[in-house]
């Protein structure tokens, strides 16, 4: 596959290989244009998503608040620019590059580029980390989502590379 001039250009400058893409089973993501808002995360931030999945996660939300779980949205959308900050900061933290693919897509690569990926916490666990996997917002979600088109992406031992992600659902159209 060709990359685009672009992102070519921006994983070197942060020294990911060129080969990333292939290797790690990490299509390009195009950059989602129409983006609604869905609320704001724990920090006040507004989170957005692409049409269909804000829809399909106000029915899940409610779903869920319905069997008296409350879930979080944590993030949505983001630009590969805000991924590629994400990267590079961790970069300035003394952290290697292969190292932090295991945690962060590539910029290009991250579902949440299309706006239809969103990390989801939960009252009792709003931090994204692996403890999530045993909250009965989870648990609920696992049981659930899919009847709302939402996914887990990265289960344990994916093939991507990634470490497991409890709190990564991505909305398939």
């Amino acid at each position: 596959m060709k990359h685009p001039t672009r992102i070519q250009k921006l994983w070197k400058s942060l020294g990911i290989p060129a080969d990333y893409a292939e290797a790690w089973h990490m299509p390009l993501q195009h950059e989602a244009k129409v983006l609604v808002p869905i609320g704001r995360n724990p920090d006040g931030r507004l989170i957005k998503l692409a049409p269909g999945a804000a829809a399909a996660w106000r029915r899940m939300k409610t779903a869920a608040a319905e069997d008296r779980i409350e879930l979080l949205p944590i993030s949505g959308f983001r630009r590969i620019t805000r991924q590629a900050q994400i990267v590079r900061e961790k970069l300035l933290a003394g952290q290697p590059i292969r190292d932090i693919l295991r945690t962060v897509a590539a910029p290009g690569c991250s579902e949440h580029h299309t706006g239809r990926a969103l990390d989801i916490g939960s009252p009792d666990d709003p931090d994204l980390d692996e403890h999530f996997a045993q909250t009965p917002a989870f648990h609920w979600l696992k049981k659930n989502a899919t009847r709302f088109g939402f996914h887990l992406s990265y289960p344990p031992h994916n093939r991507h590379g990634i470490g497991y992600e409890p709190w990564h659902w991505c909305w398939q159209s």
